[in-house]
């Protein structure tokens, strides 16, 4: 059983469609999980139809959306406060330090990151990569192991079958009440999926049901 697991994602929602079923999981047994967030996703495109919300106003939204976001999950929120769409160019080295104080003050037994040059969003390896190499910095004792997300499209053909692979549809409901928390972000998906699809319940479970993880070698 995990001692504590950090969950280690660039924006708002990457929780919400990455891990919240696994997050879930970990809660229902009564495992705390904090959510490190590096950025409040300011530079996203998904502005509403009919718009509601411009550049200026994006940033608020989206943070209380992620605060809500947490509320329906239970778990510990810290916002690192990182400029959306800009973690490629922070030095890999101030961030991985930075990581690796907050982990080693929280003590974690798991981290679930991205898979660096396996997440498709240059924020996600960007910070998928300082993840890990904070994790390897840390006392060999103390270190914890690390679940890797890769969503590229070839990441089955470069890496092999994942080593985790979670059914999380017992908590479905929570990973869309989740996802629905993120509303700027989900109104335009769900609206899609919806119009896509003649089953969308069993749409949503084909797309959401699992969620699967590398364990990260070092």
């Amino acid at each position: 059983m995990e001692k504590h697991v950090v969950v280690i994602y660039p924006h708002p929602d990457d929780e919400a469609f990455g891990a919240s079923g696994t997050i879930t999981k970990f809660r229902k047994e009564g495992i705390p999980v904090t959510y490190l967030c590096g950025t409040l996703g300011e530079m996203g495109r998904n502005m509403g139809n009919p718009t509601f919300a411009n550049r200026e106003t994006l940033p608020e939204i989206r943070k209380k959306e992620l605060i809500e976001a947490c509320k329906v999950l239970d778990v510990e929120l810290q916002m690192l406060g990182y400029r959306d769409k800009t973690l490629e160019f922070e030095s890999r080295d101030e961030v991985a330090e930075r990581l690796k104080g907050i982990l080693e003050k929280i003590e974690p037994s798991l981290v679930i990151t991205h898979y660096p040059e396996h997440a498709v969003h240059p924020d996600h390896n960007a910070f998928g990569a300082a993840a890990v190499e904070a994790v390897s910095r840390m006392d060999k004792n103390k270190r914890p192991t690390v679940w890797a997300q890769a969503i590229s499209m070839t990441h089955i053909q470069d890496l092999g079958e994942p080593d985790i692979v979670n059914d999380i549809t017992p908590y479905l409901k929570t990973k869309m009440n989740t996802i629905l928390a993120h509303k700027s972000q989900a109104q335009g998906m769900i609206s899609k999926m919806k119009q896509d699809s003649e089953d969308f319940e069993a749409t949503v479970k084909a797309r959401l049901g699992t969620e699967s993880f590398y364990t990260w070698k070092f």
